[in-house]
């Protein structure tokens, strides 16, 4: 299903000029490009902020986790 957005001529000769100059051959595909990296940059921060809440509930457990830097030298010196 196709959809007809009015845009005033300045933004979509600018939207032209940016597609061009990018290597696309329409503005539909300059904002495929567009919309794929704004989804995968959505999904990075959701990822991102599970991780944070899986920290924060590893921390409220068991506390904080010493450093291990130094055992690991010592082994590796072994």
């Amino acid at each position: 299903m196709s959809r007809t957005v009015m845009i005033p001529d300045t933004l979509y000769t600018r939207l032209e000029n940016t597609a061009r100059a990018c290597g696309f051959s329409s503005i539909a595909q300059l904002l495929e490009v567009w919309q794929s990296r704004e989804d995968t940059l959505r999904q990075r921060q959701e990822v991102v902020a599970q991780i944070d809440a899986l920290r924060e509930r590893l921390f409220a457990t068991y506390g904080s986790f010493p450093d291990s830097t130094e055992d690991v030298r010592t082994d590796r010196a072994r």
